[in-house]
C-alpha cells in the first residue's frame, strides 16, 4: 500500500512539473472579448478552459484533447477555445466573475459562452474522468452536446 502512495503521489508531481500550457500573464478577460467576438462571426461557441501550470489533470488534459485527433477536430471546427489561468499569480478575477466563479468545480473547469457572451454551461471535468485519465467517449459527447449547431438545432415537425 505505502508503494501505491509513493507511485501514485510522484504520477502527479511529474505531470504537476511538466511542461507549461498556461500563461500567467495573460488577461483572460481579453482573450474570452476576442473569442466572443470570433465565435459570432463564425457561428461557433467558445470552450474556456480554467485552469493552471500547478494543476496535474489540467496538464493531462492537454495532452490527452491535443493528441486525440477526434477531439482536436472538433475543438478546431466547433469552438474558438481559450486557456483561463487561474494561479496564486493571476486568479484572473474579472474573467472568473463573468464566467460565473467556476472555480468551484475544481480544475480543470470548462465553460461554454455563446457568440453574445452567454454562458451556456460550466462542466465539472471529473465527470469526464476515468481512472487516471479522461474517458475519449465522455469528452466527445460533451462537447458535440455544446456545438453551435446542436445548441441552435430546431425540431422539425
Amino acid at each position: 500500500m505505502k508503494i501505491r502512495f509513493i507511485v501514485i503521489l510522484t504520477f502527479f508531481w511529474v505531470l504537476a512539473n511538466a511542461e507549461e500550457v498556461y500563461d500567467p500573464s495573460v488577461d483572460a478577460m481579453s482573450e474570452i472579448t476576442e473569442a466572443i467576438s470570433i465565435a459570432k462571426a463564425s457561428n461557433k461557441h467558445v470552450f474556456v478552459k480554467v485552469g493552471g501550470n500547478w494543476c496535474g489533470w489540467c496538464k493531462l488534459y492537454d495532452k490527452f484533447s491535443n493528441s486525440d485527433e477526434d477531439i482536436a477536430l472538433i475543438m478546431r471546427q466547433e469552438y474558438i477555445a481559450v486557456l483561463a489561468n487561474w494561479s496564486p499569480e493571476n486568479r484572473n478575477l474579472e474573467a472568473m466573475n463573468y464566467l460565473g466563479a467556476p472555480q468551484r468545480f475544481g480544475y480543470p473547469v470548462f465553460i461554454i459562452l455563446d457568440g453574445n457572451g452567454n454562458v451556456l454551461h460550466t462542466q465539472d471535468t471529473a465527470l469526464l474522468e476515468e481512472g487516471r485519465g479522461y474517458n475519449k467517449n465522455h469528452v466527445l459527447r460533451f462537447l458535440k452536446v455544446w456545438t453551435y449547431a446542436a445548441v441552435n438545432a430546431k425540431i422539425k415537425e
